[in-house]
């Protein structure tokens, strides 16, 4: 007789099922409708294939399209491997490498036989893939032996296959699967049961660009092509809604258009800032000033570069250095012959972030427990090693400037101060109108500290987010599993922009690992030396960042307090010109950053033009306003215009242009 197994269900009920038995053969005995529905299931919390048999006494969860992370983790890894078996067939002699799902979609890596493919390849893959799909090919798993499948790969010409397989660990079972008879990848899986249960609506294959094997630009060029995959076909066309939204909103066009910045490659990495996206920059720094200096805090400016032991000491020049920009400390060689640097120049580097020169400072001078909390914060610019091909207009640079803080503070002072950040950080994201979710990164697998030191860590961030009153689910209050650093569980702020994108801005964490470093120190109440533990906050992470947010947010209708122009005096004819410059006086001695257009062009092109450059208000003046002493005042995005006196469009400028945090 076969042996029994005990399976345990969601709904607490227990089926027992012979040795050799799948959730597969649960779903079908629990009924047809759930066999038809499953996808894949979780064994003991384990997202397993609904063919991988028990192997022993278990708890069952079936996964169905209703467990929408999951149905979407494993569509995207079946669409990713539908895309390489359709390019395969397509394109004989193309190897394939890696294809991972993305947060929206998927990709695969291959190295063509003749040529890099393009945009115009797509529609033929895409027609293959549906092919596969309606073929209901079946996905089978297999473990074969390690030389087995290298010389499988090698056969086959795969040599990126075969160089992967020959360097995964010796205990790791190398598992390939088949989608029908004729073609296998290499994967950890799962899949799901077969090809027809994707929706072949429900993808669209986006773009493909260049990429380089294993990520290293001294390896072979591959072809990447990206695609977009989801459950039905509604999702795909509710995201492709989503794109188009976010196309037009793309900081890198606005701010081009808007005039406010721009990239070359001259400077890689690193922002041109425009005189009207300055005053955006100037007022957002502004703004932080006064937040900072409401919460107490000392600003501080410290130097650009730091001697490489500095960076030995902090540890970032073991973990970072390949991030990082080092410099050699000596004149170079002016000679026409010979190296620029010589062999016995010191090395330097350019500081990555502002951490470690906090910590000197606070070193400078004895400090008693009675100077504590001390709150330091810069607006530090840091520069950053990043590859030319993840850079992103704003979002990803070089350099960048930092709203960078660190509060050293004693122990049982901890909870307080992160309650105090929490709750500034809720200030400053609700002045600029977004809403967010708080999430607490805990203790990851690879980490330093006992556990008792990471329950009271991870204690500490959790009461202070409940004494602000945000560990709740209007404020998306979330644990995040294995998602701490590897010294310090942290605070997130994500926020949520107007098309339902999410960014990860601010934090805040707890660090005792560096002040140890450094030797930082202060004297207790004991008399004795006591390590300082060192909070590292921010609130818009980076102003280059948190600008390129604000752009593709606001779609470029920055609020009037935000606007590099806030208002323009359009005139309708020449007769009102004087006029024109009257009301340009007032504006500007009311504080109001205004522009005069007394061009002889007619006022819908004035109109126009204005309103793809987003000025918020345009105060339109002919002849009757000039004698009446009135302005027709236009407000982007609104049908129509109101008369009214100047004064009074005076007093609703200054109103609209007053800062969030000035308003009384």
């Amino acid at each position: 007789m076969s042996q029994m197994f005990k399976i345990s269900l969601p709904d607490g009920s227990v089926r027992e099922m012979p040795e050799g038995s799948t959730p597969a053969d649960v779903a079908a005995a629990i009924g047809p409708g759930l066999a038809k529905a499953a996808l894949a299931a979780k064994i003991d919390g384990e997202l397993v294939d609904l063919t991988r048999p028990f192997t022993g006494d278990a708890s069952l969860a079936l996964v169905t399209s209703r467990d929408e992370a999951e149905a979407l983790e494993l569509a995207r890894h079946d669409f990713a491997h539908i895309l390489a078996e359709a390019v395969q067939a397509l394109f004989p002699g193309t190897q394939i490498t890696f294809g991972p799902s993305t947060d929206d979609g998927f990709y695969y890596d291959f190295a063509p036989a003749d040529r890099p493919f393009t945009d115009d390849d797509l529609p033929a893959i895409e027609a293959e893939m549906r092919k596969i799909i309606a073929a209901d090919k079946p996905l089978r798993r297999e473990v074969w032996d390690r030389e087995q499948l290298i010389s499988r790969w090698k056969q086959q010409g795969e040599s990126f296959k075969a160089e992967w397989a020959a360097e995964l660990p010796g205990d790791e079972p190398l598992t390939v699967y088949w989608s029908g008879e004729d073609w296998l990848d290499m994967c950890r899986g799962p899949h799901l049961p077969s090809t027809g249960k994707l929706d072949p609506a429900a993808f669209k294959l986006t773009r493909v660009s260049g990429a380089y094997w294993r990520g290293d630009q001294k390896n072979a060029m591959l072809s990447r092509i990206y695609g977009t995959g989801w459950l039905n076909k509604k999702q795909l066309s509710a995201h492709l809604t989503r794109l188009e939204e976010a196309a037009k909103r793309d900081h890198r066009k606005l701010g081009n258009e808007m005039d406010l910045f721009h990239l070359q490659h001259e400077a890689h990495g690193s922002v041109f800032w425009h005189p009207k996206g300055y005053v955006i920059y100037r007022a957002l720094e502004d703004y932080m000033r006064r937040a900072i200096s409401a919460a107490d805090c000392k600003e501080v400016k410290t130097p650009q570069v730091m001697d490489a032991r500095q960076w030995e000491q902090s540890g970032h020049w073991g973990k970072y250095r390949e991030n990082m920009f080092v410099i050699p400390d000596e004149v170079p060689n002016t000679e026409d012959e010979g190296p620029i640097i010589s062999d016995d120049a010191e090395w330097m580097a350019l500081k990555p972030m502002n951490c470690p020169a906090h910590v000197l400072i606070f070193k400078q001078g004895i400090k008693s427990y009675r100077d504590l909390p001390l709150r330091i914060v810069e607006n530090g610019c840091c520069h950053r090693n990043e590859p030319h091909g993840a850079l992103h207009g704003l979002m990803r640079v070089r350099q960048f400037t930092q709203d960078d803080g660190h509060i050293f503070c004693r122990e049982d002072q901890i909870v307080g101060e992160v309650q105090a950040f929490c709750e500034m950080a809720d200030k400053v994201y609700r002045d600029f109108g977004f809403t967010y979710s708080i999430k607490l990164a805990l203790r990851p697998d690879n980490r330093i500290g006992t556990d008792e030191q990471w329950d009271k860590a991870e204690a500490e961030l959790r009461d202070a987010v409940e004494r602000a009153g945000l560990a709740t689910p209007e404020y998306g209050w979330e644990e995040l599993p294995g998602e701490g650093a590897f010294y310090a569980p942290k605070l997130e702020w994500h926020l949520t922009d107007a098309i339902g994108r999410t960014w990860q801005v601010g934090t805040i964490q707890s660090d005792r690992m560096l002040p140890e470093r450094l030797d930082a120190h202060y004297i207790g109440e004991d008399g004795a030396r006591h390590r300082p533990v060192m909070l590292h906050r921010a609130i818009f992470g980076s102003y280059e960042r948190f600008i390129g947010i604000l752009i593709e947010h606001f779609a470029g209708k920055l609020p009037v307090w935000l606007a590099p122009v806030q208002a323009v005096v359009a005139t309708i004819v020449s007769d009102a010109d004087d006029y024109a410059g009257e009301v340009t006086a007032k504006l500007k001695a009311a504080g109001i950053r205004v522009e005069t257009d007394v061009r002889n062009e007619k006022i819908n092109y004035k109109v126009r033009e204005h309103s793809l450059k987003k000025i918020p208000h345009l105060l339109v003046v002919g002849k009757r306003e000039a004698e009446e002493g009135t302005v027709a005042l236009r407000t982007l995005g609104a049908e129509h215009q109101k008369v009214m006196t100047l004064d009074e469009a005076i007093a609703l400028l200054k109103a609209e242009a007053t800062a969030p945090d000035l308003v009384a």
